[in-house]
C-alpha cells in the first residue's frame, strides 16, 4: 500500500508540472525506441523511472564551464522531458536553476560533494580552459580547471553533456588561446559523452535510465552511447530518397527546397555526423534541422566548428 501511495505521489508531482500519465507513457515509449528497445519494452522503462521517482533519487552535481547554457535550455524548454528528468534525479547543484547564489551557491556545491562523495553523478556542461593554469575561465575566483579537478574525480559517473564538455566545442575552435578542451582531455577522467549543440534531452534521459538500471552503456571510440550515436544522420534522413535519386537543393528558397530535396549540395554534413536526430527529433518530437530545411552542420562531431566549416558549401 505504501509503495502504491508513493507511485501515486510521483504521478501527482509530474501532473503539477504539466505532465499527464499519457505524456509520461509517450516519453517512455520514445525512450525505449531511443535506447534501441522495442515499443513493447516501454513497461521496463516506466518501472525504472517510477522506481527512481519513488525511492532515493541519485544525487546529481551539474557543473557549468565555458558554454552558452543551451544544453540546460534544451531539456528545460522541453517541459515534459525536463520534468521527468527532474523527478528522476535529485539535482543537488545546478547554478542556472537553483535559488541560491553567491556564497550560498558555493556552499551548496561543497556540501553536496562532501555528503555524496563517490556516489553522485556529475553532469558537466561546457569546456575547460587549460592554458595559463586555467586562467581563461573562473567561477567564484576558482578556475574551471581547479573546480573540475577537485570535483569530477569524486563522482560515481561523469556525463559530458553537449559538444563543449565532450570535445571542447566552440570554445576550443581555432585559435583557442585559452586551451579549451573537453572534460576527459582536460583532466583525464573517463566520461560518457552526449555531444550536440545542443544534444537531444532524450539522449540524456536515456543515459540516466540506463545508469539507474545499472546497465552497461556501450560507447563508440568517441565516448558516445551507441544507442544514440551508432548511425549517421544520413542513414535515417527523411530526404534520403532524394539523395539516392540525385535530387538536390542548390539554392535556398528554390522550388527544389520547397519539394524537400536533399541538402547535400548546400553543405549538409549528415553523412559524416553520428547522431539520432532524425529519429529522436527535438521539441517534443516535432522536428530537427534537416526536416525544417536547414543542412546538418555536424555539431555532434569532435572539432565540428573547424572541421565542418564553411557550413553552406558541399
Amino acid at each position: 500500500m505504501e509503495k502504491k501511495h508513493e507511485t501515486q505521489l510521483f504521478y501527482e508531482r509530474l501532473e503539477k508540472k504539466g505532465v499527464s500519465r499519457r505524456d509520461f507513457l509517450k516519453y517512455c515509449t520514445a525512450l525505449a525506441v531511443t535506447m534501441g528497445l522495442t515499443a513493447s519494452s516501454t513497461g521496463q522503462v516506466v518501472k525504472a523511472i517510477e522506481k527512481a521517482g519513488t525511492t532515493a533519487r541519485p544525487p546529481v552535481v551539474w557543473l557549468h564551464f565555458a558554454e552558452c547554457t543551451g544544453c540546460s535550455e534544451a531539456f528545460l524548454r522541453t517541459p515534459n522531458v525536463g520534468a521527468i528528468i527532474l523527478e528522476t534525479i535529485s539535482v543537488e547543484y545546478h547554478d542556472t536553476i537553483m535559488a541560491a547564489a553567491g556564497h550560498q551557491s558555493e556552499k551548496s556545491l561543497h556540501d553536496a560533494v562532501e555528503k555524496y562523495d563517490g556516489k553522485f553523478v556529475c553532469i558537466v556542461e561546457g569546456a575547460i580552459a587549460t592554458k595559463y593554469n586555467g586562467a581563461y575561465g573562473k567561477v567564484a575566483n576558482r578556475t574551471f580547471l581547479d573546480i573540475a579537478q577537485s570535483i569530477v574525480p569524486r563522482a560515481a559517473a561523469v556525463i559530458s553533456l553537449g559538444s563543449c564538455s565532450s570535445y571542447g566545442g566552440i570554445p576550443a575552435a581555432a585559435p583557442n588561446p585559452g586551451g579549451y578542451k573537453g572534460v576527459q582531455d582536460a583532466i583525464g577522467v573517463a566520461t560518457i559523452n552526449i555531444p550536440g549543440c545542443p544534444p537531444n534531452p532524450l539522449n540524456l534521459l536515456s543515459t540516466i535510465v540506463k545508469h539507474l538500471n545499472k546497465e552497461e552503456i556501450p560507447l563508440d571510440d568517441q565516448g558516445r552511447p551507441l544507442f544514440a550515436y551508432a548511425e549517421t544522420v544520413h542513414d535515417h534522413c527523411p530526404r534520403l530518397v532524394h539523395f539516392e535519386n540525385d535530387e538536390y537543393v542548390e539554392e535556398f528558397g528554390s522550388k527544389e527546397a520547397e519539394m524537400g530535396y536533399c541538402l547535400y549540395k548546400m553543405g549538409c554534413r549528415g553523412p559524416e555526423t553520428y547522431n539520432n536526430c532524425p529519429t529522436a527529433k527535438f521539441n517534443d518530437g516535432t522536428s530537427f534541422p534537416i526536416q525544417a530545411g536547414h543542412p546538418c552542420i555536424g555539431c555532434s562531431e569532435p572539432g565540428f566548428w573547424d572541421s565542418m566549416t564553411p557550413f553552406y558549401e558541399e
